[in-house]
């Protein structure tokens, strides 16, 4: 599934709350995504996608209501542009697959890569570890 949808075929495979933040770059509220205090064992995936974006082994809570992560899954999973919406400079993080805003990255994450991808749950879809919860 690639970024080359219509904004129709988008809106028919997306709830609203995606689409508002996939396809037109929005956010959701702090504490109320899906994923901000989730802490399984498994993978985060781009809801738009579904390509694999960030272990659940690089998620950790920052406080700031959203998920965060402190590196992606692989380099070449998300991509980076500079936003400068509602008078800010930032660092805009999309999937590279699909073209798909997923959030922003910070530089104030914690070491050794000093970063924090302060990513929307409702960009994301997460996959638990196949042994999760077995034994």
């Amino acid at each position: 599934m690639s970024g080359k949808r219509t904004e129709q075929e988008w809106r028919a495979v997306l709830t609203p709350m995606q689409f508002h933040v996939l396809r037109e770059r929005g956010t959701e509220r702090a504490f109320t995504g899906p994923y901000w205090n989730n802490h399984e064992s498994g993978t985060y995936r781009c809801a738009a996608c579904d390509t694999p974006l960030f272990p659940s082994s690089t998620k950790y809570d920052s406080g700031c209501g959203w998920p965060s992560f402190t590196e992606a899954l692989r380099t070449d999973a998300v991509t980076q542009r500079t936003d400068t919406s509602f008078g800010m400079v930032r660092t805009e993080v999309i999937c590279r697959n699909c073209e798909s805003h997923l959030g922003h990255v910070f530089d104030d994450g914690p070491p050794p890569h000093g970063l924090r991808y302060c990513i929307n749950g409702a960009a994301l879809k997460f996959v638990p570890d196949q042994d999760a919860g077995t034994s």
